[in-house]
């Protein structure tokens, strides 16, 4: 009996230093993982490894933070794995496409094996608000103006990546709301192979983020670029640097366009979201979360954005929950029409 009693003694006394562990005990010593849905190069990659560089001085035990790519169905990939598959222990997070949580609360695709509002959130690094959704054409496109896409006949033809991305929702919406008479080519591997399709004039152009552009394509912004803007999409009003590029909710005709428009922007304000798999314990998860806001305050981490020209505007993970239970709040008939549409543009190829 003795020996049971002390067997068991020494046993507890294994267990419980590994419970208390404080987080800077538990991350001394390891390597935390930022998991990209995307391939390198694109926005979501280059916001991920500006946040790797400066993330571990803000974590409790300075952990070393290191990036790897995950793409596939839109960053789809990525979320079922992050949800579903990833260590739950802390040692892992990432950032997946804006439209992931629209996704989940839209409901009826076989593909989404996760709920957007169980993930351990962290935030996003961009509400948008110094940020813009542009639709980019050749200038030696047969649509040279916003006034050409929407006639018929010919239509403009822009690329997008794999099925599922955001950037493939966008015309899908607009040719809907505003009647624009846009093709899309789908399937690029990844927004690197889709910029340089376009600079081989395999399509007329894209929708992008004008932070993607200032890190990927800066060239663009020039004045005698072969690039120019026709509209912003997810900003209410215009973008300072393009006071003359009007936005879509201004070419909404009608209320029940402009409903449409609206919903489909509201993902744009946690424009780059990070999130933990559920269930990591309450005490990591916090400080994953104040690591997050802390680091998007880093001096310099502001002063590397502000080189590249994107902007760092963070909303912590109790606003992104707020706005995805805003979304869920869409009556269920604007919800089940933006489903609709979704599913039907995806056979474009």
């Amino acid at each position: 009996m003795k020996k049971t009693l002390t067997a068991i003694a020494c046993l507890v006394a294994a267990v419980l230093p590994a419970q208390a562990q404080t987080p800077a005990e538990f991350y001394k010593g390891k390597s935390v993982q930022v998991i990209v849905g995307y391939g390198p190069g694109g926005g979501y990659d280059v916001y991920a490894r500006l946040l790797a560089r400066f993330y571990g001085r803000h974590m409790p035990g300075t952990p070393n933070v290191v990036v790897q790519n995950m793409p596939g169905a839109g960053s789809m990939v990525m979320a079922n794995y992050m949800y579903n598959v990833a260590a739950k222990d802390g040692t892992s997070f990432g950032i997946f496409a804006r439209n992931i949580p629209l996704i989940s609360v839209l409901g009826g695709n076989n593909a989404v094996k996760y709920d957007a509002r169980k993930y351990t959130w962290l935030g996003s690094m961009s509400s948008y608000e110094e940020d813009a959704y542009l639709m980019w054409v050749r200038k030696d496109a047969k649509a040279k103006t916003l006034a050409d896409i929407q006639k018929k006949g010919e239509p403009v033809v822009l690329g997008g990546t794999g099925e599922g991305a955001t950037g493939n929702d966008v015309p899908i919406i607009l040719r809907e709301a505003l009647g624009l008479n846009i093709k899309q080519i789908i399937g690029y591997p990844d927004s690197n192979a889709l910029f340089l399709a376009i600079e081989r004039g395999e399509v007329d152009g894209r929708t992008t983020d004008l932070s993607s552009v200032k890190t990927n394509r800066p060239d663009w912004l020039k004045p005698d670029s072969f690039m120019h803007a026709f509209m912003q999409f997810g900003r209410a009003t215009r973008h300072p640097e393009f006071p003359n590029i009007p936005t879509a909710r201004e070419l909404a005709k009608d209320d029940k366009a402009r409903a449409l428009i609206e919903l489909t922007e509201l993902p744009y304000v946690l424009s780059r979201p990070f999130v933990a798999p559920p269930g990591v314990p309450a005490d990591r998860a916090a400080a994953l979360q104040k690591a997050f806001m802390d680091v998007c305050k880093d001096a310099d981490l502001l002063s590397e954005a502000q080189r590249h020209g994107i902007g760092i505007t963070p909303i912590d993970g109790n606003a992104v929950i707020a706005l995805i239970d805003k979304i869920a709040a869409t009556p269920q008939a604007e919800l089940d029409r933006v489903r609709t549409l979704l599913d039907d543009g995806k056979g474009t190829k």
